[in-house]
């Protein structure tokens, strides 16, 4: 199970052609990392410990343009796990067919307070699990 956001495409996401323009996928995704985040892990304990989540490597695959006015409806699941790094499958799909507009493949480590990978294992190991796993929420629906 994965997190899931919607979004509504309004001018401000657009370019000059009438479309989400490619920049702003990035904060669609990020969006939903943040609420996928918020909602399993305890960022505050996290912060306490000196640990912080942060993007290394994005890759997006634009498949379909997106006009104003349309839902997106934005998924984040865990793909991988690593000793040093994770990795994220994250989609843009339109609400109403399902379609693909955009989907990234976004790497990930967590740093310690020097600023260095830590190794992903133990209580940090089960968090990134559990990213991967439903909130009550998700199983409710």
């Amino acid at each position: 199970m994965s997190s899931l956001t919607e979004i509504k495409v309004r001018g401000y996401h657009a370019d000059f052609y009438g479309h989400v323009n490619n920049a702003r996928y990035l904060e669609f995704f990020e969006e939903d990392r943040w609420n996928m985040m918020e909602s399993k892990v305890d960022l505050r304990d996290w912060a306490a410990r000196g640990l912080a989540f942060l993007v290394v490597n994005i890759n997006v695959n634009y498949r379909k343009a997106v006009p104003v006015g349309e839902i997106l409806t934005v998924s984040t699941a865990v793909e991988t796990i690593n000793s040093r790094s994770s990795v994220l499958r994250q989609e843009a799909r339109f609400k109403r067919s399902g379609e693909v507009a955009a989907d990234a493949l976004v790497t990930f480590v967590i740093i310690d307070k020097t600023g260095k990978a830590v190794v992903m294992e133990g209580d940090i190991r089960q968090e990134i699990e559990h990213l991967g796993s439903p909130t009550e929420a998700e199983m409710a629906v």
